[in-house]
């Protein structure tokens, strides 16, 4: 009775420890199933964002931004009026270049009509009156140099009256090529001199014009006004950006890649990307830029054991149709 009391302990116990090493195999085995999930590694993830071409627009001239005609986030097409300058300094220009352009097209019209009638007449008088001045000291020549032969009177006499005669008859010619010039005008010289006048002065009115117009600042591309740098009133310089325009009709997606990470990315594939601001879905992009980024950029491994520098590469990838909702900045992502 004993001997059958101590087998069947014996059976218990024996129960007892290949229960426990069931017990144990099962926990080890859901541990190691947990483990092999837990530790399986994640799917490699490219991230990337979305740009854009951006444009910034600047004005040509000083002065004060008086009118924005947009405002930030307006969609806008080519040659819209997006803001108005005000620069009184300009505006005295055109006027200053205006008066000069007056006075030379006068000088230049002077030019071309020639010398007024009342001048004309006049030289015609002071040469009608050389030629009188002629006739009488011709004359008296000629009755000095009788009188000489005579021998009445000196040959002083005579050389003084025949002096005077050679001088009327200088006055008189000098009088009729005054007489001339007043009916020919100015030059030729002095005319084409004036034209030129007239053709710089115009020159200045169109250039300040030109400022005029730049007033009022324009859209050079179309797209949607990403930001306003200046306030209302604020005094802005030559060249100083007013706004800036993102084109979203040509966007493009960029990664910085570690060489190892490549893969299948090269120019001329095409992978999924995914947009996550848009939902799950994926969109074709072409791979069409590729180019090792500067020497900062580069990964370093951490052993140096059997390890070597990793490059990173910026890639650029275009999307092959539209996407609607896209927007400058969104995270770009290509699961792999």
């Amino acid at each position: 009775m004993a001997s059958n009391e101590t087998e069947r302990v014996q059976f218990d116990n024996r129960k007892s420890m290949w229960i426990g090493i069931g017990v144990i195999i099962s926990i080890v085995t859901v541990v190691a199933l947990i483990g092999v999930y837990a530790l399986r590694p994640e799917p490699e993830i490219l991230q990337g964002q979305v740009e854009a071409s951006e444009y910034r627009v600047s004005n040509k001239i000083p002065g004060r931004i008086d009118t924005f005609f947009v405002a930030e986030g307006d969609h806008v097409a080519i040659g819209d009026t997006l803001a108005f300058v005000n620069s009184p300094e300009v505006e005295a220009k055109l006027m200053q270049a205006q008066a000069a352009r007056s006075a030379a097209s006068a000088q230049s019209t002077k030019a071309n009509t020639g010398a007024r009638s009342q001048q004309i007449a006049a030289a015609y008088e002071m040469w009608q009156k050389a030629e009188a001045g002629v006739e009488i000291a011709k004359k008296s020549a000629d009755r000095v140099k009788e009188l000489y032969n005579k021998g009445v009177i000196t040959a002083q006499k005579n050389d003084e009256a025949q002096a005077q005669y050679k001088a009327a008859v200088a006055t008189a010619n000098a009088a009729k090529q005054q007489y001339e010039m007043a009916l020919e005008g100015a030059r030729q010289e002095d005319r084409s001199a004036a034209e030129a006048l007239v053709a710089q002065a115009t020159g200045a009115v169109t250039e300040v014009q030109g400022y005029m117009r730049d007033r009022y600042i324009t859209a050079p591309a179309a797209g949607e006004v990403a930001e306003i740098y200046p306030k209302h009133g604020e005094l802005i310089g030559t060249g100083s950006p007013v706004l800036s325009i993102v084109d979203m009709e040509d966007p493009w997606f960029t990664f910085n890649v570690r060489e190892d990470l490549l893969g299948e990315l090269r120019v001329g594939a095409v992978v999924d990307v995914c947009i996550p601001a848009l939902g799950d879905s994926t969109y074709k992009a072409r791979v069409t830029y590729m180019r090792p980024m500067a020497s900062y950029a580069t990964w370093r491994a951490t052993k140096t054991a059997g390890q070597y520098d990793v490059k990173s590469f910026a890639l650029k990838l275009t999307p092959m149709q539209p996407i609607e909702g896209l927007c400058e900045g969104m995270t770009a992502i290509i699961k792999r």
